[in-house]
């Protein structure tokens, strides 16, 4: 398997040619001290060396052996713990995080890049420092002063991490109907009690403690969903000096044996009495939760893209050495027995969809982070446009760019024909690590029906419209002919994607059954086109400079593939959210 090598210059290329990155920092007051170009590139190039150097090369072995659980201790596999203290101790684990408390601060612009390195790098690992960030955003946005003095700084610090801890058995993603329970005690804290499932990093060896956030009910709570209180349950209580107390009867009960992801240890947590503290107000847990859901989901789609570019990289390697067959035109090369199997059609089909679909995700994610920092740092217009694309895209990033993933990585794998299939190789671990990421974090049709229902239908389309209308924008303002081979077939598919909404929003006020029968493929339409517009702007930047630099000659015929091969997709996709939703329900669930 190819060793992996950041595709640094891509994000760079990403960050300060298509999104102007640095003006957009300099414009915001909060970010202006915070981070230039320098120091964003410094840090993609320190992280780049630990994902290459540290931790890649644990993936493989972390597959094979994976997690261990022997009476509630989880063993994690051989090189973790070497490769989580080199990771601490460089800072990334304070990367995002609040300066006050320790952290760096840097803005999700970075903190996604960083994201999609250790993902390409290891999934598996990605995961630890990935829950321990999201439960600090939590954390930072909504604890007590103390809490955050207590928890936060020494969980930037990589000392201790997080999990979070949702779901249960009977519940699925149904949390309004949790049972776990939390009882005030005189003393100010929380009785916890219940068992959590798929809890990934709910134990493990990697820190000394683990910071849990638990949702959970008073036992005179509302019932659903209005009734959920967020608690923050450490692993280990910590004493008033900030040392380490006795356990808090918070113990691992299992963990499951997965299909993929095998290095990280997702387990069944179990509360027993233990104590905790309030995060938030009463019955207010879920809005806490959701202060970091919108970076999670975000995260996930990034490992969807992390392994999609971890893919392509190692197909790209083995199709330029595996030799097998001759060019349809004539033997390329005449000295050997075969050709490799660059030459032929299908497989340069097939990389040249990954490389258009990665590198147009990449830009995309890299928007959809730029969004989230305007919604946190802006003020004013700039701030609400940010809130209402941030809204409307983070259901998208998480569906789009895992189902993606997911092609990509079985892309790569047939690619490598037979040898595809066989573990040594590797590149079926990507098949089977990417492949929960359309599932947790709500699975890719509950995201759908968020982007169709809330995103979308609550508002009468008021958020895709500023979407729409910020396209528009872009092709009135290029309307070249040095772009009209790129602007054409985007102001065509920006039209179709408003004329469905509509359409489909006028089927849904005649029969509710229409959003969740269009909403899969509405989705990818959208995606498809948000792709378009992204690869627009890639080509806007690198058409100057292809006659002279290889880098933007590739730019600019991988654009003319994606407008060619991939954007018509979204035409069936179209004519399928259309169809109705009749045929889906006409047939009675006997007839199945």
């Amino acid at each position: 398997m190819a060793e992996f090598q950041v595709p640094l210059r891509d994000m760079s290329f990403v960050l300060f040619d298509v999104l102007k990155a640095e003006q957009l920092w300099q414009d915001i007051p909060a970010l202006a001290e915070t981070v230039d170009k320098e120091t964003a590139d410094a840090i993609l190039q320190e992280c780049a060396k630990i994902a290459e150097q540290v931790i890649a090369p644990i993936s493989r072995e972390g597959d094979e052996v994976g997690v261990s659980f022997d009476n509630g201790v989880v063993t994690t596999a051989p090189g973790y713990t070497e490769a989580w203290n080199t990771y601490a101790e460089g800072g990334w684990t304070a990367l995002g995080g609040d300066p006050e408390y320790g952290g760096m601060g840097m803005p999700k612009m970075i903190t996604a890049l960083h994201e999609e390195m250790l993902c390409a790098a290891d999934i598996s690992f990605s995961l630890y420092p990935g829950l321990s960030a999201g439960a600090g955003l939590s954390l930072a946005k909504h604890a007590s002063e103390e809490i955050k003095q207590r928890y936060l700084t020494r969980m930037y610090s990589g000392e201790w991490a997080g999990s979070m801890c949702l779901t249960e058995a009977h519940a699925g993603t149904d949390l309004g109907i949790i049972k776990t329970k939390a009882v005030p005690k005189d003393n100010g804290s929380y009785e916890i009690t219940g068992s959590k499932i798929f809890i990934t990093g709910g134990e493990h060896d990697l820190t000394e403690n683990i910071i849990h956030l638990v949702l959970a009910k008073l036992p005179d709570a509302p019932a659903g969903p209005r009734g959920i209180s967020l608690f923050v349950v450490p692993k280990f209580k910590v004493n008033n000096d900030d040392t380490l107390g006795e356990a808090n009867n918070v113990t691992c009960g299992s963990i499951e044996h997965k299909m993929g992801i095998h290095a990280s240890s997702t387990c069944v947590i179990n509360f027993d009495g233990a104590e905790g503290y309030l995060v938030g107000e009463l019955n207010k847990g879920l809005a806490c939760m959701f202060t970091m859901m919108n970076y999670e989901r975000i995260g996930v789609g990034i490992q969807g893209l992390g392994a999609g570019e971890r893919s392509y990289q190692n197909a790209l390697e083995y199709a330029k050495d595996r030799l097998q067959g001759r060019s349809a035109t004539g033997a390329k090369n005449p000295t050997k027995d075969a050709d490799s199997i660059m030459v032929h059609a299908d497989v340069r089909r097939m990389l040249l969809n990954m490389k258009a679909l990665n590198e147009g995700n990449r830009a995309l994610a890299a928007y959809i982070s730029m969004q989230l920092d305007l919604s946190k740092y802006a003020t004013g217009e700039v701030q609400q446009k940010g809130d209402a694309l941030t809204a409307l895209m983070t259901p998208l990033a998480k569906a789009f760019f895992t189902d993606i993933g997911l092609e990509n990585t079985v892309a790569g794998q047939q690619v490598f024909g037979g040898h595809g299939f066989i573990r040594e190789w590797g590149q079926e671990q990507l098949v089977r690590d990417t492949r929960i990421a359309q599932i947790y974090e709500g699975t890719n049709g509950i995201q759908a029906m968020d982007l169709i229902g809330r995103k979308v239908a609550s508002n009468n389309g008021q958020f895709m419209d500023v979407f729409v209308n910020e396209v528009r924008d872009y092709i009135a303002a290029n309307a070249s002919a040095e772009m009209a081979e790129f602007i054409k077939p985007l102001a065509a598919a920006i039209e179709d994607l408003d004329t469905l909404t509509k359409g489909v929003l006028a089927a849904a006020a005649q029969d509710k059954n229409e959003l969740g029968s269009a909403a899969t493929d509405y989705l990818h339409v959208f995606g498809y086109t948000a792709l378009a517009y992204m690869w627009a702007k890639m080509a806007e930047a690198s058409l100057a400079k292809a006659s002279s630099d290889d880098f933007y000659q590739a730019k600019v015929l991988t654009a003319r593939h994606y407008f060619a091969r991939i954007l018509p997709r979204r035409l069936s996709l179209t004519a399928s959210a259309l169809s109705g939703a009749e045929h889906l329900y006409n047939i009675e669930d006997e007839l199945f």
